[in-house]
């Protein structure tokens, strides 16, 4: 190996790398105008032909520092099986990286890129596979199945990548990742990827890895510590665009920067937020330089209230308004996420940073939060009861305002003769201007939605604080899902469905049993609607989970135990039962589990 290189800067841009003029399009499309170190350091030697070790965090860019160059050098199209294969420890991780792959190729004809993962159908995958596809992004098991059923061909592989090769080792999935390496062609070229390098992951280095370049990424990422962040945990019935607006009615703000991931993305947000009543303005890279002047002018001087942007739209953007910037869409990258919420707090103001996270986005959280250095609390959206608190109180500061600046002569001449006239008590007729200025009883728009989000997502909006214990009994509820031995389901495949699946880390996943036709598990107690409904739909060996709680059942058994009561009868006579009776039972080996 060469010695690693210590990168801590990128004056690089992207033009400098070598990229095709394919992916620089693309790269344009996206907004994407300089790489992150780990992408300048990597592109290069990748380019070149050379196997690379990479040590950087998640939330660095590591995905595109793998996936340019290789559909810079990728034919798409010309072959039926696959180029590249990228193993990634979870099925969220793996989506991910099959969706920036296919953003990145947007500007290439006939590309196609599989995610292949526990838990889905094998039929989609199946059916994809046939047609050909030039990147398969995977788990390692599921991997490892289509490799063994012959459905996935690995003949033509020019490029095998580990992506986040520690997080394999934790979750045991080492000696599966070997022996996929055993069934690559010899002259592939490797790039692995690791927070950490334990002794596993350099052995595999060493063994399976050519002379590779060694690169290491010091992240030294940070916030202001006058910029309180939290977080919420998008779910519980309430879509985000519902949530944002809830805030904006309760959040007491000046202005306000809202970040969303596209061009049209900005201007969808921005208009159905000004069809709610709110000064709002969208900016993006297509908007005239002119005309993106105007906008920051028009927040300046408070003609607009709320600026919903893309990162390259509001870079540099320094108005002192902003005290408040929403994440609406999560950043690709840590050094996106300081980016945009050091729009506020600054000149030694305070400010405030809101995150909105979904389930798929835990782990890109958690290095947000490691990378910032400092807690990201998380919050619970606002009540009907503190919309209409706050409704009430900025009408109320706007009567004080119009009380202590205005000439009031007129308009007491005008209702003192109307109330006279009307024989109507000056009370009753304060009662219905109020009314007519305000709306019914000061009472929330219907847009802020019915629903309570207190408790919403709290099943899986724990991500800042890991468990090293597991739940005891009294916290966890018993539920049965329609997979068992006659389906070859092992544990291992039931916790890396639910663990990636439902969000829940899978030390919070209780005890299971697995009987005949059907299986019990302990899950913790809470789970939202829709995750319960969600996981009725996934796919374990071949079957699908249709989950369902089990009222009054007892916690499933350890592993290892037989069930003292089940609710099948038994058929085992007693002269077998007397035969194994002094027998002792095997030991069973410790399993590893999978996506």
């Amino acid at each position: 190996m060469t010695s690693p290189q210590s990168l801590e800067s990128s004056p690089v841009t992207f033009d400098a790398l070598g990229l095709s003029d394919a992916v620089m399009s693309a790269l344009t499309s996206v907004g994407y105008e300089t790489p992150s170190p780990i992408q300048a350091a990597t592109i290069p030697p990748l380019l070149a032909g050379r196997d690379v070790l990479g040590q950087a965090q998640t939330g660095t860019g590591k995905t595109a520092a793998f996936a340019l160059p290789i559909l810079s050098r990728l034919a798409a199209g010309q072959s039926r099986t696959p180029k590249a294969l990228v193993l990634a420890p979870t099925r969220e991780l793996a989506i991910q990286v099959a969706e920036a792959f296919q953003r990145y190729a947007s500007h290439i004809k006939g590309f196609h890129v599989l995610p292949i993962y526990g838990g889905q159908g094998y039929g989609p995958q199946l059916a994809a596979l046939k047609r050909g596809v030039d990147v398969v992004v995977g788990t390692p098991g599921r991997v490892m199945d289509h490799l063994k059923r012959g459905t996935l061909r690995l003949d033509s592989l020019d490029w095998l990548v580990l992506d986040e090769a520690d997080e394999m080792l934790r979750m045991g999935f080492i000696e599966d990742v070997e022996w996929i390496f055993e069934h690559t062609p010899a002259e592939r070229q490797v790039a692995l990827f690791s927070a950490t390098m334990p002794s596993a992951i350099r052995r595999i280095a060493k063994t399976h890895l050519r002379d590779p370049q060694e690169l290491t990424i010091q992240n030294k990422t940070s916030t202001a510590i006058n910029i309180r962040q939290r977080y919420w945990i998008v779910g519980g019935g309430m879509s985000k665009l519902d949530a944002l607006t809830r805030l904006l009615e309760a959040e007491p703000f000046d202005g306000m920067l809202v970040f969303a991931r596209t061009k049209k993305a900005t201007d969808e947000l921005a208009e159905r937020l000004s069809a709610r009543g709110y000064a709002c303005a969208a900016l993006n890279g297509d908007i005239p330089q002119q005309q993106r002047e105007r906008t920051v002018a028009r927040l300046k001087n408070g003609a607009v209230d709320i600026i919903v942007a893309t990162d390259v739209a509001a870079r540099g953007l320094d108005v002192e308004r902003i005290s408040h910037v929403i994440n609406f869409d999560i950043p690709h990258d840590t050094e996106s996420y300081v980016h945009r919420i050091g729009r506020t707090g600054r000149a030694g103001r305070t400010g405030d940073a809101i995150l909105f996270v979904t389930m798929r986005e835990k782990r890109l959280f958690k290095a947000i939060e490691h990378a910032t250095r400092q807690p990201i609390e998380p919050m619970s959206l606002p009540s009907r009861a503190d919309v209409q608190a706050q409704r009430v109180a900025k009408f109320t500061a706007r009567i004080s305002e119009t009380l202590a600046s205005e000439s009031l002569d007129d308009h007491r001449t005008l209702v003192g003769d109307y109330a006279r006239e009307h024989d109507i008590d000056l009370l009753d007729l304060a009662a219905a201007l109020a009314r007519m200025a305000q709306g019914a009883d000061l009472t929330p728009p219907s847009s802020v939605g019915s629903r309570e989000p207190e408790g919403a997502g709290q099943f899986e909006s724990k991500p800042a604080a890991r468990k090293t214990k597991r739940a005891p009994d009294s916290e966890l509820e018993t539920f049965r899902i329609e997979v068992g031995h006659a389906h070859g389901v092992e544990p291992r495949n039931i916790v890396g469905a639910i663990a990636n699946e439902a969000g829940v880390d899978s030390r919070d996943i209780g005890r299971i049993d697995i009987r005949d036709d059907h299986s019990l598990v302990d899950l913790p107690l809470g789970m939202p609607d829709d995750i319960f409904a969600h996981l009725k739909t996934v796919w374990v060996a071949n079957r699908q989970l249709a989950i369902s709680r089990v009222d009054g059942a007892f916690p499933a058994p350890a592993p290892g135990r037989k069930s003292k009561r089940d609710d099948k009868p038994r058929t085992k006579s007693k002269k077998k039962a007397k035969t194994r009776a002094g027998k002792k039972p095997a030991a069973k080996k410790p399993r590893k589990a999978r996506s």
